[in-house]
């Protein structure tokens, strides 16, 4: 391992890449301390400590919501519009288009995409702001023209949040979004050591739950990457082609089919979709029976909260795998290559035979979802340990990116002929 990362970099292009990366994760981790002034942090601390939906969301943005920073709603708005364009890409046909004419029109789907994450943020900044004006403090404004310099201020902190994503990407190492999650992640894990701390100490706990907790997490560890490295490898021939005096083909591959191939989108479009009730209850007095209803029943740890989260993280994970895996077209490309899967023949019998394996992959992989997502909330029930997030969701979204990022160095190290991460 340290021979590997040595040899990183010894690579000078690598080694900027890298460096550049750790920079700006430095930016990102200082922006989190830059708070939105005029906010009770001891107001909002206490809701994530309550168990609510806070606490999660506090952990994606690195400890951004509980210092309320201009980092709070952290690059999730963003998320959700890349998911929204690509739904809408396979529904709309002018978008269609532009995702096959090349680096231009990905340009402008791109484009399309910054302009959303504004439009999103800004609703999730005014929802935020109101659904947390019982923390305000500085009446130095009027409520109304405060709620709206917060939103203002998230919606920007929102959007550096983005291009900085985007710079990691360009002239980084990895996914830039999914590197900031990450980072934010990993930094509120000293939090959580903090939390168990506590608990040692008051004598809530003993020293048999952390062992619980550490045995569960480790177990997690290991089954998120079997699932993430899982494949059904579909055994495909290419028949010979004599052209001239040359011949091509005749060769033997296989088409990679993964157990998980939304990663953990589903687990993030359905956290999504499940605040959204919250944040409209949240413009309505609490006195009123529906919004208590609301608050009650889709707070995070609830029997219904956790049942819906878990069947529209199947859902999703089914419709994700859907529209991102066409088996027309890859039966398609197989044919024109002079190519068949062996058994059936090319054409419809291929793609009815592709659409077969995958829905059958996707029922594991959405199952493994599901209870990976819900798994905090018995950690909590089994431990005892409350306010502790890094769980079943942070834990798949860390070794996902982990892997991603170390393959990509992998791949700059070889083609050097340095040894790998990955012997």
């Amino acid at each position: 391992m340290l021979d590997t990362v040595r040899n990183a970099f010894r690579i000078p292009d690598l080694r900027r890449r890298i460096l550049f990366t750790l920079g700006m994760f430095i930016v990102f981790r200082v922006g989190v301390f830059v708070p939105v002034p005029g906010m009770d942090h001891a107001y909002i601390d206490r809701l994530i400590q309550e168990g609510t939906i806070f606490g999660l969301v506090d952990l994606f943005s690195g400890g951004a919501l509980k210092n309320f920073s201009v980092f709070a709603m952290s690059v999730t708005p963003y998320i959700n519009a890349s998911i929204i364009m690509q739904l809408l890409t396979i529904v709309l046909p002018s978008l269609e288009q532009l995702a096959k004419e090349g680096d231009e029109g990905r340009k402008k789907l791109t484009q399309y995409t910054r302009y959303g994450t504004v439009v999103l943020a800004l609703i999730q900044g005014v929802g935020t702001a109101v659904g947390l004006r019982q923390a305000i403090i500085n009446y130095q404004l009027h409520p109304f023209l405060y709620i709206f310099v917060v939103a203002v201020t998230l919606t920007a902190g929102t959007s550096f949040l983005m291009w900085l994503g985007e710079q990691i990407t360009e002239r980084g190492i990895g996914n830039g979004i999914s590197l900031i999650i990450f980072a934010g992640i990993v930094a509120r894990l000293p939090s959580g050591l903090g939390v168990i701390w506590e608990y040692l100490r008051a004598g809530s706990i003993n020293i048999l739950n952390v062992a619980l907790l550490v045995v569960i997490a480790l177990g997690v560890i290991l089954a998120v990457v079997w699932m993430q490295e899982g494949e059904r490898k579909i055994p495909v021939q290419y028949a010979k082609r004599v052209v001239g005096r040359r011949v091509y083909g005749g060769q033997s591959t296989h088409l990679p089919m993964r157990v998980n191939s939304a990663g953990v989108i589903p687990v993030i479009f359905a956290a999504s979709v499940l605040t959204m009730p919250v944040t409209i209850a949240n413009f309505f007095p609490s006195t009123t029976g529906w919004v208590a209803w609301i608050q009650r029943n889709f707070s995070f740890g609830s029997a219904l909260y956790t049942a819906v989260y878990a069947l529209m993280i199947i859902f999703f994970t089914y419709f994700y795998s859907a529209i991102t895996f066409n088996p027309i077209e890859i039966s398609d490309n197989i044919k024109k290559y002079g190519g068949f899967v062996p058994g059936f023949r090319p054409g419809k019998p291929t793609a009815d035979y592709l659409m077969r394996v995958s829905t059958r992959l996707t029922l594991p992989g959405s199952m493994f979802l599901a209870l990976i997502a819900i798994l905090p909330i018995f950690v909590t029930w089994a431990t005892g340990i409350r306010g502790l997030y890094f769980g079943g969701t942070a834990l798949l979204i860390v070794v996902g990116v982990a892997l991603e990022t170390m393959k990509q160095i992998e791949a700059h190290l070889m083609m050097r002929h340095y040894q790998g991460f990955i012997r």
